[in-house]
């Protein structure tokens, strides 16, 4: 893993040339820069020298203004060429970031709770019951922003007091609240050390450098795809956690917040608290520079459930406003500048054709009807908007999705870049005045995430009405899966899939799974759901694998779920990847690949997919097997990518893999020669996005595990799923041919 090296092109050097026509006399004397506030202009497009002749000032293309009167307004200003405009030189009016109003689903932006402790403290934990003592308020510590605040941004002004809470609550806890035992190391002065991530820092401010990023290798396409990754599964580890010490404080009674007194934890979102605990040790990405076009390690199509995940990734710098933008103060060019914008379906003036799409401005509305109340104006975003389209700068895009798959209700997609044409001021649906800006997708770029996911959903309901020709079978598994497994192809005549037998399970040896290795000292005696001190949960040191909705909260060596042996009911939560498929799973055939495997819902990272079966067989009988030549799959050669699931050591140093379940050396081997299910079609990729944790359920022989797999990452729907083999040779490229 080197440090890659690309290259950084920075959008603007310098101010853009001087082209003023000859003809034009200019006194900055006469006319300081910023006086042109004094006339009273309120559009800023409004961009043109002045010539004096006696009292008056003509505005070139315009109407005539009485310098006497400063209160004079231009009611509708004239269309100007850019290349008579001196950027370097004329006096552009100072336009500051505003908030636009807060979605319907997102409310104020509440604090984080303190950093959560790792499993193995769990026995360092005591709860407090005496009020711990109040730090200073007066101290730099407590008051100073995460985040330095240019001149008057609204929105930028509420994320800093949002960062600003997160350190003061990360500095003290309320009453009554669970705090870790004091420690000799904990008790001692943290030394801060740079990018250590053992204390919490002063949050770095945006970058206003404005570069693009090229001359990527595949090495360093896979070195920042992996890096984005780690960042995501921080994110999503951290969240999962806070969620589960929340379940765990209302199960003790404690329903207000850490810090927050009576406030009730439903109302504070964990992925704003993971992303405060993330951004208090400078993991947010692309923060030193502000990156135009494509962000590296982020692929056209990828989802995302949360807006603070955008943030964190520098997708979208915004918390709450649609149009993410650097400021005429900040840019070398003296104009605001857009970079991104997310497409919600908030405006009732969008018209979102896909691949052309007409962008409303933002402002204007009312934040408790969401309707627009006002007339919007050409300044912040709406402005950058309009330079971008002058410069010439295109526009990363991310369209929100309702789905029922998500926490928020919604996923968003990133769609790519798009092209600032036009714009306009046109009386809204509400009737009063909105900026309209029309973008065309730059071509060449990968299918949108959104289109591939509304696509998708019309396949699950009426295939044929889309793929008329391909399907070699809508079912391979013959109804032995949960979910039907479709067989497609439109490449060639390959119709190999349809000659093996489908195996939903693996078939184990007798000797390995009878007798002792059967009961395994019998399962727990739960007569409801299982919680936490049962039999089961002690298996798997003492706490459970999945959250409530099933997706998995850390990998582990060995995972234990309750299994026939146990008494609790099949609602009970650790009963997760043995109930099979969940999703619309489909083999397709691939120029690339061979036989590839994509899915038609979305999968959200943690969750089970599906499990690896064949017919299993011992040491001895694989040596025998393996010199007839048949394809064999071996579990010892697959990496430990469950390591990466659940690492929070950016964010908690201490923090230490788990080691508990243990697994002995795992000899045995996978014949899928004759017999096989989906999971076998999955390609091989050095950067993957789905992982092997073994799991052990009906029976309790370590050694012969099952071979389950989970999302290592979101995927959106048709996204082919891919898997790290490990040693590659010649039984890999059997299965995907």
């Amino acid at each position: 893993n080197r440090n890659p090296a690309p290259t950084f092109t920075p959008i603007f050097t310098n101010p853009p040339p001087c082209s003023l026509p000859t003809s034009a006399t200019l006194s900055p004397s006469a006319f300081p820069p910023r006086s042109w506030r004094n006339l009273g202009i309120e559009d800023p497009l409004f961009r043109c020298f002045r010539r004096r002749r006696g009292g008056r000032v003509f505005l070139s293309g315009a109407m005539e203004v009485d310098e006497s009167s400063p209160s004079s307004l231009l009611s509708s200003p004239s269309s100007l060429s850019s290349d008579s405009i001196d950027l370097n030189f004329l006096p552009f009016l100072r336009r500051e970031p505003k908030s636009e109003p807060a979605s319907p689903e997102h409310g104020p932006l509440p604090p984080p709770l303190p950093l959560p402790l790792p499993p193995q403290a769990t026995a360092a934990i005591a709860v407090a019951f005496a009020a711990p003592t109040t730090p200073d308020l007066s101290s730099p510590e407590v008051l100073t922003p995460l985040q330095s605040l240019p001149p008057n941004p609204d929105e930028d002004a509420l994320f800093a007091e949002y960062c600003r809470l997160a350190s003061l609550y990360l500095l003290s806890a309320g009453a009554g609240a669970i705090v870790p035992a004091p420690t000799p190391e904990a008790a001692a002065p943290a030394a801060v050390q740079p990018g250590s991530g053992s204390a919490a820092k002063k949050r770095r401010p945006r970058s206003s450098e404005l570069v693009r990023v090229s001359s990527l290798s595949v090495r360093d396409q896979i070195y920042f795809r992996d890096l984005v990754r780690r960042a995501r599964i921080t994110f999503e580890s951290l969240r999962g956690l806070l969620l589960k010490d929340d379940e765990r404080a209302e199960a003790l009674g404690l329903a207000g917040v850490i810090g927050l007194g009576s406030v009730d934890r439903r109302r504070v979102r964990a992925d704003l608290r993971a992303a405060a605990l993330m951004a208090d040790r400078d993991l947010w990405l692309n923060r030193d520079r502000r990156i135009v076009g494509p962000i590296p390690g982020i692929a056209v199509g990828d989802a995302f459930f949360f807006r603070m995940e955008l943030c964190v990734l520098g997708l979208h710098g915004q918390v709450q406003a649609g149009i993410d933008y650097l400021s005429a103060g900040q840019s070398a060019s003296g104009e605001p500048i857009a970079t991104s914008i997310i497409v919600s379906g908030g405006y009732e003036d969008d018209d979102d054709r896909g691949d052309v799409l007409v962008y409303t401005g933002h402002g204007g509305r009312d934040p408790n009807l969401h309707k627009h109340c006002v007339d919007q104006k050409l300044e912040g975003g709406n402005l950058a908007l309009e330079r971008s389209m002058a410069y010439g700068i295109e526009i990363r895009v991310i369209r929100a999705v309702k789905s029922k798959r998500s926490p928020v209700g919604k996923v968003y997609f990133y769609d790519g870049l798009y092209k600032v044409v036009d714009y306009w001021l046109d009386r809204g649906k509400a009737g009063f005045g909105v900026y309209k800006y029309k973008m065309i997708r730059i071509e060449g770029q990968e299918p949108m995430g959104s289109v591939n996911y509304r696509a998708a959903e019309h396949l699950k309901v009426d295939a044929l009405s889309m793929r008329p020709t391909g399907y070699l079978s809508f079912d391979i598994s013959m109804g032995r899966e949960i979910m039907p497994v479709a067989l497609y192809n439109d490449v060639d005549d390959d119709r190999d899939p349809l000659l093996f037998e489908y195996l939903a399970r693996p078939i184990f040896p007798s000797s390995a799974v009878q007798g002792k290795f059967a009961e395994g000292g019998g399962g727990c005696g739960c007569i409801e759901n299982c919680s936490i001190g049962c039999y089961c949960a002690e298996r798997n040191g003492g706490e459970f694998a999945y959250d409530k909705a099933g997706v998995l909260l850390r990998g582990k060596p060995l995972l234990y779920e309750c299994g026939p042996y146990c008494q609790c009911p099949p609602s009970c939560p650790n009963r997760v990847s043995q109930k099979g498929l969940k999703n619309r799973l489909e083999v397709f055939r691939s120029r690339e690949t061979g036989w590839g495997v994509r899915s038609l819902d979305l999968i959200k990272s943690g969750t089970f997919i599906c499990e690896f079966s064949g017919i299993v067989l011992t040491h001895q009988q694989s040596e025998i097997v393996a010199a007839s030549g048949d394809c064999l799959v071996h579990p010892n050669r697959f990496p430990s990518r469950w390591l990466d699931w659940g690492d929070i050591s950016d964010v908690y140093p201490e923090y230490v893999a788990p080691n508990h379940p243990a697994t002995t050396d795992l000899n045995f081997s996978i014949d899928v020669s004759r017999a096989r299910n989906v999971a076998c079609y999955f390609s091989h990729s050095c950067s993957p996005n789905v992982f092997i944790q073994f799991v052990l359920f009906d029976h309790y022989n370590v050694s012969y595990p099952h071979l389950m797999i989970f999302a290592l990452e979101n995927i959106p729907p048709l996204r082919e799923l891919s898997i790290d083999y490990g040693m590659i040779d010649e039984w890999v490229g059997k299965l995907t041919m």
